[in-house]
């Protein structure tokens, strides 16, 4: 579709927008948000007619795109038929999409809970390990994100929770591996593996085994920085949770359906959680949809005892019917296999190429569509380009970067001292070439930060 530039209307939609809307996360008075006239494909368009090829997957959930024709007009015929119908009931859209995901889950997460998104997947998950194992506490990492509800962000690591936490939510961090910033003085991925399940272990020690319900981690934690965990990291905290009787949550919100080259990213560390959250890429985010892959342990549980939860809008008909159609394309044009092709033989060595290029990049790391630089002011310290958390004309740099992209028509996701590299699992080889040289362009900024 080619953009058409209507300034008046692009005038009121943000005249609008700045007179009624309150922005998530963001100092009101402080933004200035773009408005956006159209998206199709891996790319979207202001009302001047400038078109931005989508590096972020909206929130790192459009994953098979947007406006994927055969995902609308799923939409649109479910709607013609049923738009709504309660949860209580059985219905096609539901059964369909819940036996679909469970034939992708891993092991035996075979029970499906449907919830309206990843927070409150990551709420109910919790709450049914509590109720598993009738133990309060729930460990989780600090470099991590889980959600914006007030379980989800107390159980979140990075500084999204701080203002939120009460220091009552019953939740216990420990550090998990990232060699590049070891806290645990490693110099290999064998070392930083056995230290981290070794500091793990011992906080699990001396919080008590019996307290603790459940660990959670993100397979692949996503905004807090694209760390693939060390080989034998995932399979040593399964031990663990085993030996402890620790009900094991991974939370693949980001992570999941084809993000990593894999339909769940747990296939990439041959590990079975006992519960796992998805949601975003489970429909491409076209109507909100998540929820939680249970296992047959702790369905067991809720056999007989109600399950004290619930949404009126679980399984939503229409999110439902987007999940199907989506699952559906994503088997029929092979966007799983395309992301782990081009994550190897285009992205991975393109990234590599930038890191000995420029300066700024400190470490690249990723997989499949699901890539971050570690932007650095000094390779040899590895200080960060901005500090921790910079906020204003400490965050400068990043934000000159960031600038730069979008000159650039290349929409960068940026947190911190990262940028991410994760663009519509369904992208070709040229819309990626094209983002990547756009990407280099505006490293080129970055570099004239550093030392």
């Amino acid at each position: 579709m080619t953009p058409q530039p209507n300034p008046e209307a692009g005038a009121a939609v943000k005249a609008a927008d700045r007179a009624h809307v309150f922005h998530s996360w963001s100092a009101q008075d402080l933004i200035d948000p773009l408005a956006v006239a159209g998206a199709e494909g891996s790319y979207f368009w202001d009302y001047d007619g400038k078109r931005y090829l989508d590096f972020t997957s909206g929130l790192v959930y459009t994953n098979i795109g947007y406006q994927h024709p055969k995902v609308v007009a799923a939409i649109q015929e479910q709607a013609a038929r049923m738009t709504t119908f309660a949860p209580a009931f059985a219905i096609e859209a539901r059964s369909e999409a819940a036996r679909l995901i469970a034939e992708r889950t891993p092991g035996d997460l075979d029970k499906i809970f449907f919830t309206n998104g990843g927070a409150d997947a990551v709420e109910h998950a919790v709450r049914m390990a509590r109720l598993h194992t009738g133990r309060p506490k729930v460990l989780s990492a600090y470099r991590s994100y889980h959600g914006g509800t007030q379980q989800a962000v107390n159980i979140t690591g990075d500084p999204r929770r701080w203002p939120s936490d009460s220091g009552s939510a019953g939740v216990v961090r420990f550090w998990a591996p990232f060699l590049y910033r070891s806290r645990f003085y490693a110099e290999t991925e064998e070392q930083e593996t056995a230290r981290a399940l070794e500091h793990l272990e011992t906080t699990i020690a001396f919080e008590g085994p019996g307290t603790i319900a459940a660990i959670i981690l993100e397979t692949v934690p996503g905004t807090a920085g694209i760390m693939l965990p060390p080989p034998g990291y995932l399979a040593g905290v399964r031990e663990l949770c085993d030996k402890y009787g620790i009900v094991f949550v991974l939370d693949e919100v980001m992570a999941g359906f084809g993000r990593t080259g894999e339909w769940f990213a747990a296939d990439l560390f041959g590990v079975v959680p006992d519960l796992m959250t998805f949601a975003k890429g489970v429909n491409s985010g076209y109507v909100p949809l998540g929820g939680v892959a249970i296992s047959a342990e702790i369905a067991e549980t809720f056999g007989k005892r109600p399950y004290p939860g619930g949404l009126t809008y679980s399984g939503h008909p229409l999110a439902c019917a987007a999940a199907v159609a989506t699952l559906g394309v994503m088997a029929e044009e092979g966007v799983v296999e395309n992301a782990k092709r081009l994550g190897e033989s285009v992205v991975g060595p393109a990234l590599a190429d930038l890191a000995a290029r420029h300066p700024s990049v400190g470490e690249v790391r990723g997989t499949g569509m699901f890539w971050a630089l570690e932007l650095v002011k000094n390779r040899e310290t590895r200080e960060p380009l901005v500090p921790y958390n910079a906020a204003g004309e400490a965050n400068a740099p990043m934000a000159a970067f960031a600038a730069a992209a979008k000159r650039n028509g290349l929409w960068p996701f940026v947190n911190m001292n990262r940028t991410h590299v994760v663009p519509p699992c369904n992208i070709t080889e040229a819309e990626l070439k094209e983002g990547l040289a756009a990407l280099d362009s505006a490293l080129g900024t970055a570099d004239e930060y550093t030392e």
